[in-house]
């Protein structure tokens, strides 16, 4: 792989990530002197947050005044002329928009936000029932559950818990594992699986721990730990890269494959699945306090972080091994087809990465905190510039640009989506709470 600075993310522009490097150490320069200096960077860096809520702010507004004019569905990419896409209420991505919508009119106190975000997230009441597929947490806990977190609506408590509830049908016991989808037909064409589980499942398990603390049943917090520990196992590699999809066989709880769905190839990393283990472990060990996922957290962090394929800038590849020799994507995948060179960004997953830094920063020695931290302001830092973050009016609302939904099925290549914004708000916010306050 050609791993030369990155052009990205337009033809004929070059991406300088020495820039970016200087404007960090410049950034992380005053910490190290006077402690006044100290406070006049703190300062800047609360009005860089700030500004950047308010640019979230009126590019969310934006976004509002599309779905009232057009489409009315849940907000999630654009298509390539910029046009506002939507998804049904059934989609994986749905609660995305109503979270930032939470995190972003409590930061600016803006009550117009508020408004939008309390109908948003009320549309989602019916899926409280829904069983289709594992992914309740992402579309319950990032709407109702930053919901709950900022008013205390003890109904939203209720739509939360039932959605656990929910969650837990897909759980077998004998393979420790909630089920993903359905099935999953592989990329080469020659199997269909009937209990795949992959990494992104992780991010469900925090809405089982809500459940179990808010209820006192310990079958929530169960259901959780051995999925995790399951994942740990078996989908986590001795280097602590990670598999995509891991697909048992129900009956015997056996391993009969381990394959990609939305990564290079089977034997790739995936970058935002690796965010997606990074996250999901860190959130295991808070909530747990087992030191045997504050390690894999940790694991699969440094070797996201350390990567020789990792640019300067740290904003990663769609996957690591995207293009290299040794790594072939199944035949039915469009990853050949749809490949770009320079290879493609995935500002998802870097967004995904920093928040997850910043909170496994608090858990981990003192050298691993400021390790942790400063790579996450880092791509907080970059993504908040112009190569990644949109000018204001543009991208149909969205704040970032140049994500990877899925090149192995030709979907939302090089896009904005509604998740990237999500973390990197949160990361924003984490940032701001957790180090400036």
């Amino acid at each position: 792989m050609l791993m030369i600075s990155c052009n990205y993310p337009s033809k004929g522009r070059t991406f300088l990530a020495g820039k970016n490097l200087l404007g960090l150490l410049l950034f992380l320069a005053p910490f190290l002197s006077s402690s006044q200096t100290s406070l006049r960077s703190q300062q800047s860096e609360k009005d860089f947050v700030k500004s950047n809520f308010q640019f979230a702010g009126a590019q969310l507004k934006k976004t509002l005044a599309e779905t009232e004019n057009g489409p009315k569905s849940f907000p999630r990419t654009t298509d390539r002329n910029g046009k506002l896409l939507g998804s049904s209420m059934e989609d994986w991505t749905t609660g995305f928009f109503p979270g930032s919508l939470w995190m972003t009119a409590d930061f600016n106190k803006d009550t117009t936000l508020e408004s939008a975000a309390i109908a948003w997230t009320e549309k989602l009441e019916p899926l409280k029932f829904y069983t289709k597929n594992h992914d309740l947490g992402f579309m319950m806990y990032c709407s109702f559950g930053n919901a709950y977190r900022l008013t205390n609506n003890k109904a939203y408590k209720e739509v939360l818990i039932q959605s656990a509830k929910s969650l837990c049908t897909r759980y077998n016991p004998a393979v420790g594992c909630i089920k993903s989808w359905n099935t999953f037909r592989s990329w080469h064409g020659n199997a269909t699986y009937n209990f795949p589980v992959i990494i992104d499942n992780m991010m469900n398990l925090e809405l089982l721990f809500f459940a179990s603390k808010e209820t006192g049943d310990t079958m929530y917090r169960h259901i959780a730990v051995s999925h995790a520990l399951h994942t740990m196992q078996n989908q986590i590699r001795s280097d602590y890269s990670s598999y995509h999809v891991v697909c048992y066989d129900s009956l015997s709880s056996k391993v009969v494959a381990r394959e990609t769905a939305q990564g290079y190839a089977d034997n790739s990393t995936w970058s935002r699945g690796q965010a997606w283990g990074i996250y999901g472990f860190t959130m295991c060990y808070r909530e747990t306090k087992d030191k045997r996922f504050l390690k894999t957290a940790a694991g699969m962090a440094d070797w996201y972080i350390n990567n020789k394929n990792l640019p300067t800038d740290k904003i990663s590849y769609w996957d690591f091994n995207a293009g290299e020799p040794g790594y072939t994507p199944g035949i039915n995948s469009k990853a050949l087809k749809t490949q770009t060179n320079p290879i493609l960004r995935d500002a998802s997953a870097a967004a995904i990465t920093a928040s997850a830094l910043l909170e496994l920063s608090r858990y981990v020695n003192d050298k691993k905190t400021g390790e942790y931290r400063n790579i996450a302001l880092q791509i907080i830092h970059t993504l908040s510039g112009p190569d990644y973050k949109a000018a204001p009016g543009t991208n149909g609302g969205f704040l970032l640009k140049h994500c990877v939904g899925s090149i192995p099925h030709g979907a939302e290549v090089d896009e904005p989506l509604v998740y990237a914004d999500y973390y990197y708000l949160e990361a924003l916010k984490r940032y701001h709470d957790w180090y400036l306050k």
